[in-house]
């Protein structure tokens, strides 16, 4: 098993994102990731969502992709608020892992890390050092 720090680069080539970095958070069941904007649309009789981001967080560059909706549940957050948000799958990359994961959708606007990886995610494959940092590496940087 891969030891992960309590932060992270990750990457979700589906999404067309190469590098993100993410906090690793054991107290989340779902993996979660920043959208500012979210419409959704029929492609081929199917519900999808066009999403609008900004991956890197202090900067206004916008990205916006696509992807299906898998579903739409209500999310506690660490503050005790429930909002209903959608839910799409998506493959992460981390180090050799890579495995499609749920990610909720919302707003992490005036949060630090444009992800939160949730232990949905990690069960079984990674554990976590809460002292370390960035143990992974980032995506496409040599080892």
């Amino acid at each position: 098993m891969q030891t992960l720090g309590w932060r992270e680069w990750g990457a979700l080539p589906d999404l067309g994102i190469p590098a993100l970095k993410m906090k690793v958070d054991t107290g989340a069941r779902t993996s979660c990731l920043h959208a500012f904007r979210l419409e959704p649309f029929d492609k081929d009789g199917e519900d999808w969502l066009r999403i609008w981001l900004h991956p890197e967080q202090d900067s206004d560059r916008e990205q916006i992709c696509e992807a299906r909706i898998h579903d739409q549940r209500p999310v506690t957050d660490s503050g005790g608020h429930t909002e209903l948000r959608y839910v799409i799958k998506s493959t992460l990359r981390l180090g050799t892992f890579s495995q499609p994961i749920e990610l909720t959708l919302t707003n992490r606007d005036t949060m630090k890390f444009r992800m939160l990886l949730g232990r949905q995610a990690m069960r079984g494959h990674f554990l976590v050092d809460p002292d370390a940092s960035y143990l992974i590496g980032k995506p496409g940087a040599p080892s």
